[in-house]
Formats: C-alpha cells, structure tokens, sequence
C-alpha cells in the first residue's frame, strides 16, 4: 500500500481549490489516502443541497467581492477568508455505508490539544471551543470513497462571517437545507501560546502526518489542466453556484420617494424567475403585471433585468418610479 500523499494548494481561488477537491478525489490512484491543506480569500462556501439566496447576504457579498461557490458535500454554509484555514481528507470508505464525521475531526482535535487548546468534536459535525464552534465539517461518500473537509477559523473576521451569511428570513420563503447559525469563535486566542496562521498550518501538517504518515504530491501539468477545466465548467459557473438551488420565493419591499411603497413577489426555480408579482401603494398608468412578464426566465440578476427593461418606460407602470429604482428592488 502507497504511504499516504499530502498537498498544499497554492492558489486562494475557491472555485479552483474545490475542483482541485474533486480532481484528487475522482482521478488520482485509488490506492492512496490524500490529505489536502487549502486557503481561500474571502469566500462563502455552500452545501450541494442549500439555497443560494436564503444562505448569503447578496447585497453584502456583491459590495466586498465575496466569492460564492457550491461544494459538492451536503451541510450548511460557511465563511472562509485568509485567516481561517481548510482541510480535506480523501480516502477508502472501509466497506462504510455511512458518514462518519467524528472519525476524521479527533486527529484535529487532538493537534489543538498539543497546543494547549480544548477542543471537542460536538454534535454531527462541529468541533468546539467552550460551545463555540471554531470548524465545521462535512463529507461527500461515493463509489467506496470518502471525501472529509473541515474549517478551521484561526483568525477569520468574524464580523464578515456574521454579515456575509446574515438573512433576513421574513423576506425569503426557501426549500433546500438551511444552515444552522452556530455562536462561533477563533482558534488564535485560544492558544496557550501565540502563534502565526504559518505555524499553525505546520502544527497541524505535523500532527496529520505522525499520526498518517505521507509524502508530498506535486500536481503535473496534466492535473492542472483537468483541474481548470472542472473549475471553469462547474466551480466558476453561475448554474452550479445558484442554478443548482431548489425553489424558492422572495419578498423584496422598499419605499421610494415619490413613488410610494413598491413589493416585488418573485418566484424562483433553479435560479431563474419563474413567476413574478408587484404589490404596493403605488399609482399605475399600466398594469405591472405587462412589465413582469418581461422578467420570466432570467436570472434576478442586473445584467439580465436591465436588457429586460429596454424600450419599457417604467414611470408608466409605477408613477415616479425610475429604471434604476426598479432594478434595486429587484436585484438586491
């Protein structure tokens, strides 16, 4: 049996460290357990099953340049950023037919022990620090393998976390997985002595591969290649990231100056608008519902809704109202 292989991702791209995930989980020799070390810069990272819209704050995340990709294992939404560190285990799921968290979080809580830390693995899938859950973990299981992958908030800014996955849950009705919002904190306080996210990530290389064993794998130009290509064609693509998402309805309400109160209904499935409904105080010289057809089938993004609007004259629909006014109610 090969000894065990360990990787550093170099890049911070979240869409290409997920493809890179899955590269080694799908193409590299069977025979061998991998163990990945991985950063991202500001990302909010899904679960398969989630919905886009119901996880993220999109005004928020759109204004920070916040990276928003799907992962393929299922669980809840999660922050990363430069001060929080990732980790990925791929290996033979020995004949399991079950997700086994537990089995791959205890090493990591046994290197946070080493550093004077006391962590726990608590409920189905968080490890803890005093009730607060300093990693999340979840896991993918097919074909006889298994993919573990976990957070590990060291130095995060926790403010970002809290905004970037704040939804108002009165404005959305969603089906699909909510994440459970969880009291969080960092690992770097914690310490009995401090250290740099650099020395961490030693610490924990070191700890992993005492207990494993292993060898360094450098991808060949073939891999990166291959990994490109899943990163372009599914980890960079709008219809992973929210055309993936069930359905789900949307309430977005906003008084404008002149106008009056304007309540745009909108009905989503796999990411596009399906049905679409405006509601409010406002006077009409039109009925909205000539102005919502225009909207059926596109993305409630800007891009879209804009080219919708071509040759409409708004004001007639909603007296007062500008094209741009509707466009923020509508692309928030």
């Amino acid at each position: 049996m090969p000894e065990p292989a360990y990787l550093d991702l170099c890049t911070t791209d979240a869409a290409f460290n997920l493809a890179a995930e899955q590269y080694v989980f799908d193409s590299l020799p069977r025979e061998r357990m991998y163990f990945l070390l991985w950063q991202n810069r500001s990302a909010v990272i899904l679960g398969k099953y989630q919905n886009t819209l119901a996880e993220i704050n999109m005004p928020y995340v759109q204004a920070h340049g916040i990276q928003v990709v799907r992962r393929l294992s299922g669980g809840g939404a999660v922050y990363h950023d430069l001060g929080n560190l990732n980790f990925s285990i791929i290996t033979d799921a020995d004949d399991s037919k079950a997700l086994d968290l537990r089995r791959f979080c205890e090493p990591v809580v046994r290197c946070l022990d080493a550093l004077g830390v006391r962590a726990e693995v608590n409920g189905r899938n968080d490890i803890t620090i005093d009730g607060r859950k300093c990693s999340g973990n979840a896991q993918y299981l097919r074909g006889g393998r298994i993919m573990h992958h976990g957070t590990l908030l060291f130095d995060s800014d926790l403010e970002v976390l809290s905004r970037a996955l704040q939804v108002d849950a009165a404005k959305i009705r969603a089906k699909g997985l909510p994440s459970v919002r969880s009291r969080v904190t960092n690992i770097r306080p914690q310490l009995s002595r401090d250290c740099t996210l650099a020395d961490f990530r030693a610490a924990l290389l070191g700890s992993i591969l005492r207990e494993y064993g292993g060898t360094a794998y450098r991808f060949t130009a073939e891999d990166l290649a291959a990994i490109e290509t899943l990163r372009r064609e599914r980890y960079a693509s709008w219809d992973w990231n929210f055309g993936a998402s069930p359905a789900c309805t949307l309430l977005r309400r906003r008084r404008f100056e002149g106008c009056g109160t304007v309540e745009a209904h909108i009905d989503l499935k796999h990411g596009r608008i399906r049905g679409l409904r405006f509601l409010g105080d406002f006077f009409s010289a039109e009925e909205p519902e000539g102005l919502a057809k225009r909207f059926i089938g596109l993305r409630p993004e800007r891009e879209d809704c804009a080219a919708a609007l071509a040759g409409a004259e708004v004001s007639r629909y909603f007296l007062g109202l500008r094209d741009e006014d509707l466009l923020a109610l509508l692309c928030e």
